[in-house]
């Protein structure tokens, strides 16, 4: 990287807990969560235990905000957490030097059933109606890599801005949920009809959810001129070990490659903790148990979100870094929701309590369908 730092700019989460990343922190540290059981809510012979947005808010506040436009509830949601950390940034979103990056897994899916000529089921195209909203003409990119999406599009951006083409990027994560994305988890057998019990002996299974998260990106002129309270990039790696379709290796292979890849470029002594993937799955939670002791970080602390959240799918890893800067903005590693008792070969360094810290960064890590696995770290302060 030289001299030159890729710098967190500002960012904003929508969730079913709060309208902002303020908001979605509090909820977190209050412990309250908005995963239940929602009985015929997709039309399913199963009830899926889920985190739902309020939709009549949402569109709500988006008239209230945007007035009324033609837009999909995936497209409304995007803008409308875009423009909350555009607005902190106070970037210029239409300059010629600014790209939007758009994680998800699924984006308009649901638009296959009402037209089948439609193009609003195109990511791509979702993609431009957002970026378009904001006057940017740039082609825009995205990242859709199931479940790794969300960190995907954050080195997605920062290849972007390193390359010179761009100065500042908007990165954006979110998901809806469906009939199909719902059927297709319950085809899996991998839904629990409880809230999820991330690496607990008792798990049975993951919850699905519905968020959107943004991170403006810019990258900055000198490392030293970086200030103690900026949020700036390390390191990150994707790994693909094509273990199987949907099921992790059961050795972590492709976890570990990508902790030690990332490990190659910050000591493990300067991190708070690594915020997991963490699906309360049987063999997710184990694998990445397996590849944390690889990589020599069982006492690191560990924490993972789903439990409050669900799986987000391509919103998580953006999500859940934009939380765990703001969790390390106030000195603390917050709790695994749902956890009680080990239940992984290895111990994971786990609490349902939030902890405190004093370290100044950390590794967001994903795993996915395929085989794929991706890592990013984050250190705030300037010179070292």
């Amino acid at each position: 990287m030289g001299s030159v730092v890729i710098e967190r700019l500002g960012d904003n989460i929508v969730s079913p807990i709060g309208l902002t990343s303020t908001e979605n922190l509090e909820s977190i540290l209050s412990g309250r969560s908005e995963l239940r059981l929602r009985p015929g809510e997709f039309n399913l012979p199963e009830d899926c235990c889920a985190s739902l947005l309020d939709r009549e808010a949402v569109e709500k506040l988006f008239k209230s905000e945007e007035g009324e436009k033609d837009y999909t509830f995936f497209e409304k949601l995007c803008i409308l957490s875009a423009r909350h950390a555009i607005a902190e940034s106070s970037i210029d979103p239409s300059a010629s030097d600014t790209l939007f990056v758009l994680s998800t897994t699924k984006g308009n899916v649901d638009e296959l059933a009402v037209n089948l000529d439609s193009e609003k089921y195109y990511i791509g195209h979702s993609a431009g109606v957002i970026a378009r909203h904001f006057g940017n003409r740039n082609t825009p990119v995205v990242a859709s890599n199931a479940c790794i999406s969300g960190v995907c599009a954050q080195i997605s951006a920062v290849r972007q801005l390193l390359s010179g083409r761009y100065r500042t990027a908007v990165v954006i994560g979110a998901d809806v949920l469906s009939q199909f994305i719902i059927s297709g988890f319950q085809s899996f057998k991998a839904l629990s009809q409880q809230p999820c019990r991330p690496y607990d002996r008792d798990r049975v299974g993951l919850n699905l959810g519905e968020a959107v998260g943004t991170l403006v990106l810019q990258i900055g002129e000198k490392r030293e001129e970086i200030g103690d309270g900026t949020w700036i990039y390390v390191a990150s790696a994707i790994h693909n070990d094509a273990n199987h379709i949907s099921g992790p290796s059961r050795t972590g292979e492709g976890s570990y490659r990508v902790l030690r890849d990332i490990l190659d470029e910050i000591d493990p002594s300067e991190l708070a903790f690594v915020n997991t993937h963490g699906t309360a799955t049987a063999y997710n939670d184990e694998m990445e148990s397996i590849a944390l002791h690889r990589a020599g970080l069982d006492t690191l602390p560990v924490n993972g979100l789903k439990g409050f959240y669900g799986h987000t799918l391509g919103a998580a890893g953006v999500i859940e870094t934009v939380l765990s800067m703001h969790a390390i903005d106030r000195g603390l590693v917050l709790p695994t929701r749902g956890f009680a008792t080990q239940g992984t070969t290895y111990a994971v360094n786990l609490s349902a309590d939030t902890r405190s810290t004093d370290k100044k960064a950390f590794i967001k890590l994903l795993s996915g369908f395929g085989g794929s696995n991706a890592g990013i770290a984050w250190r705030k302060g300037g010179a070292r």
